[in-house]
């Protein structure tokens, strides 16, 4: 028996909507987005209550052992996880949302003795998505966990087969609604969809690699949104409608901002690996002197600097060394230079992986400086610091059109006065393309760990 009558069980779903709302508004910037994740936190947990307090819900011991071991697994998951392995957790975790949504709406489908032409054209669209999503997010998963080649996936009629593919899941998806629409729906026929639409998730995700593997996981992203809201028409639940469009929509506009800085089209991004492509003519190692240094070369350039501009990457999560260039960093203003961080809207692994990086530190936010806003203090830097980036600063960019990279925004480390990479090796980086600005005269490289060599700059810089 319901406890609460459906007005308030409205309220209570428009407050939770509300709740949903003002999280992303508090996500849109650092300085909130603290608050707004609480926000939505509560926006859910309140969500939940409300379905149990104001349905006669059958099953309820399956639903909380359910609940149970969800939490069991997602909370060691979430708190443990580093931070260079946050992106493939959000990627695992939207693929998990999609599948969720995909099974709820064949389950409701597979029940269901009445249902009109749209509410079956929503079941349908669900799965489909829902699946595609799932199965997408895996794939990027395998890739950001080494458990695959990172590299763009290719094969002979690939946009082909991909095409084949997604019409098949969509005649299948057609096969479904008309089933329900008779009242006849063929459980077989339902699985087949939810195969091909498997299928087509891989193929979707197969021929991105490199740096366009955040653009996936965000549109991704948007996938299990929309599936999720069209799960809501088929439930009659008003609450995932609002919060599966939420999702949808700030996905899709997240992927536009992420293709717009990287430089080129969506459909490029997703695509482009079937194009024929220059090869990237790459100098080995052996037969191309760089300049290295030591940590007392990279103190007395930053020691002795008056505006010094650090870009942190990848491999600064790898070492786990934000509170050591946070110390350096520190260390420089005392001594009265100006220090600025550049970041790149894609640099890591995911949108704001740096940001999230240097907030654990306790950087500063306006210290923080986008893309267009640090691109023009380079001119005027004595030193820019690269910790971890590569593709994020490689001039390929700008002048190989081969390379995977051709045509995203970098950021221009090469107009400072000096520049020193923090490496582990010579080895490229995520986009597998060398460094050209790696062999220019006036560029400094000091290898090893990032926490250990920052460690020995910090020391150097205090005995100056």
């Amino acid at each position: 028996m319901s406890l609460l009558s459906p007005t308030w069980t409205a309220v209570a779903y428009l407050v939770a909507a509300s709740c949903f709302i003002l999280a992303l508004k508090g996500l849109s910037a650092p300085g909130t987005a603290r608050r707004g994740n609480l926000i939505g936190a509560g926006g859910g947990v309140l969500a939940v209550l409300i379905s149990f307090i104001s349905n006669d819900l059958d099953h309820v011991g399956l639903i909380v052992g359910a609940i149970v071991i969800g939490s069991a697994a997602g909370v060691p998951a979430a708190r443990l996880v580093a931070m260079t392995q946050m992106p493939q957790l959000v990627a695992l975790f939207n693929g998990v949302g999609g599948a969720a949504a995909a099974l709820v709406a064949g389950i409701e489908m597979a029940d269901a003795s009445d249902v009109s032409a749209i509410a079956a054209a929503a079941g349908g669209f669900t799965v489909l998505v829902g699946t595609v999503s799932f199965s997408g997010s895996v794939i990027t998963f395998m890739k950001l966990q080494g458990l695959m080649t990172t590299r763009k996936v290719t094969y002979p009629g690939g946009p082909f087969v991909f095409g084949g593919s997604l019409l098949a899941a969509v005649a299948l998806a057609a096969a479904v609604v008309v089933d329900l629409a008779d009242a006849t729906l063929n459980p077989p026929l339902l699985g087949a969809l939810a195969a091909v639409s498997l299928i087509v998730g891989v193929l979707f995700v197969l021929p991105v690699g490199g740096a366009d593997v955040p653009i996936v996981i965000s549109l991704l992203n948007a996938f299990t949104g929309l599936s999720v809201a069209a799960s809501g028409y088929v439930l009659g639940n008003v609450l995932l409608l609002v919060a599966g469009t939420l999702v949808g929509a700030s996905g899709t506009i997240l992927t536009r901002l992420m293709a717009a800085a990287m430089g080129r089209s969506l459909t490029s991004t997703l695509f482009g690996a079937f194009k024929a492509h220059a090869v990237v003519a790459a100098g080995s190692v052996e037969d191309r002197p760089v300049r290295s240094g030591s940590a007392e070369d990279v103190a007395i350039l930053l020691g002795y600097a008056r505006k010094v501009i650090i870009v942190p990457g990848y491999g600064l999560a790898v070492a786990q060394a934000q509170h050591t260039l946070c110390e350096l960093a520190e260390l420089l203003e005392s001594r009265g230079i100006e220090v600025l961080y550049g970041i790149h809207p894609v640099a890591g692994r995911m949108p704001g992986h740096m940001n999230v990086l240097l907030a654990e530190a306790n950087v500063p936010y306006e210290v923080l400086k986008e893309m267009d806003e640090v691109n023009p203090q380079f001119a005027t830097a004595d030193v820019a610091l690269v910790v971890g980036a590569n593709d994020v600063v490689n001039p390929a960019a700008k002048t190989s059109p081969g390379a995977p990279i051709y045509g995203m925004p970098i950021l221009e480390v090469g107009d400072a006065q000096q520049v020193v990479f923090l490496k582990r090796s010579m080895r490229p980086g995520f986009a597998g393309i060398e460094n050209e600005l790696l062999y220019d005269p006036k560029t400094m490289l000091l290898f090893g760990d990032a926490k250990e060599s920052l460690s020995k700059v910090v020391t150097s810089v205090k005995n100056l």
